[in-house]
């Protein structure tokens, strides 16, 4: 198996993103991204997909994302044309947090991806024909744009992919007979989770809100996740905690109560305990 980079691709450290249109005529061999993420669009034909040690069959309206260290190849293809668009994880920041809490972006982007990597997963988005269109016409003038590379092109394609994300994270829900209902689940969950996280969100709310047990919550977050509601929760507030000791001069107090901590000393022992400095410390090193 062969690790391939994006600097085979391109060049441009300050912009890591490439697209292009695919044709496969030939099995590939299986090989796995090194330091970057594929989104692949089917845009005609079938082919065998091949992740990990299973194969599945994937055809014209199929998307899917691919992550890095995820091994992946195609055989038998058949008049198979796909888009290729390749792109380093901090594309995605871009994303606003209304797209974060978009149900179908945390399965398509997030949760799919991630799961794929570590065990067999099958199912895939399918774009019926006007949607899939409407996705071609998209990918082509963001092709354009990469090819002409005229003034402002960087911020043209970074604008079109995330329109791009957009569109597919709103047509998720447009499945294959068979996709796993417990993925979708947990994809509301951590969509309700992203969006209250800074409140007093509680289980009961989150597995209400899930239109599932508490019980099966925390199985499914175990199951696809590695971990719990509650360490998710907890992530989500010291990351946003950090950014606010970094961009702005608020008491660390403050700080604990709107990043949804009741207990600023409780803050201060797992910020410690997770990166190793204290709030202060941590900000002063900024």
């Amino acid at each position: 198996m062969s690790n391939v980079y994006l600097n085979w691709f391109t060049t441009d450290e300050h912009f890591p993103f490439f697209i292009q249109y695919g044709g496969h005529e030939e099995d590939t061999s299986l090989h796995q991204h090194a330091d970057f993420s594929e989104l692949v669009i089917v845009l005609n034909g079938h082919a065998a997909h091949i992740v990990n040690d299973e194969e599945a069959f994937i055809k014209k309206g199929n998307v899917f994302v691919i992550n890095g260290g995820t091994p992946h190849a195609y055989k038998d293809p058949y008049d198979f044309r796909i888009c290729n668009i390749m792109y380093k994880s901090g594309m995605l920041k871009l994303a606003g947090p209304d797209l974060r809490t978009l149900n179908g972006y945390q399965a398509l982007f997030v949760l799919e991806p991630f799961y794929r990597s570590i065990n067999a997963y099958k199912s895939k988005m399918n774009l019926p024909i006007v949607s899939l269109e409407a996705v071609s016409s998209l990918v082509a003038g963001m092709i354009t744009e990469y090819e002409q590379k005229q003034h402002g092109y960087q911020t043209m394609l970074a604008s079109k992919f995330m329109e791009l994300v957009v569109y597919l994270s709103r047509h998720y829900d447009i499945q294959e007979k068979g996709v796993d209902n417990s993925l979708m689940h947990l994809a509301s969950a951590i969509s309700y989770i992203e969006d209250h996280y800074h409140e007093p969100v509680t289980l009961d709310a989150i597995a209400a809100k899930s239109d599932i047990s508490v019980r099966h919550l925390n199985r499914i977050f175990q199951a696809y996740y590695l971990t719990t509601p509650i360490a998710y929760i907890q992530r989500l507030r010291l990351e946003h905690a950090c950014s606010l000791l970094k961009q702005t001069r608020h008491p660390i107090t403050d700080i604990s109560y709107r990043c949804g901590f009741n207990d600023s000393n409780y803050f201060a022992r797992l910020f410690k305990k997770t990166y190793g400095k204290s709030p202060k410390a941590y900000r002063n090193q900024q």
